[in-house]
């Protein structure tokens, strides 16, 4: 599978990352290792229509709304959410691209036998 970047991201059983995809794939993973972006991620891909205003996602969490709003630009800047502005507030969506990508790379090819274990 290939971005609009041109970074290969074919699952890693099948050939090794380019330096380029190895980036893209690891910004992203990181930005989604931390549990509080996790869990707004997930709100986000799970609110009805498929996008959620910061107001309606920030307000069951441990952490202050300046923090939320810090953890929202991480997941932004690494590809996997988008946002837009309406009014005062900000709506934030899953980009699909971006997910499919890292999903492609982490796919296991079920008839691949690892090097050395038996046929």
């Amino acid at each position: 599978m290939t971005d609009v970047s041109g970074c290969e991201f074919a699952p890693l059983v099948r050939e090794p990352l380019s330096v380029e995809a190895a980036a893209d794939v690891a910004a992203k993973l990181k930005a989604l290792a931390d549990p509080v972006r996790l869990r707004l991620f997930s709100l986000v891909a799970s609110h009805a229509g498929g996008e959620a205003c910061v107001c309606d996602i920030s307000g069951d969490f441990a952490v202050t709304q300046p923090t939320i709003s810090h953890h929202l630009k991480v997941l932004k800047d690494a590809g996997v959410l988008a946002s837009e502005r309406r009014a005062s507030w900000v709506y934030y969506s899953v980009v699909p691209e971006a997910l499919n990508n890292v999903s492609s790379v982490l796919s296991v090819v079920v008839d691949v036998v690892p090097t050395g274990a038996p046929a």
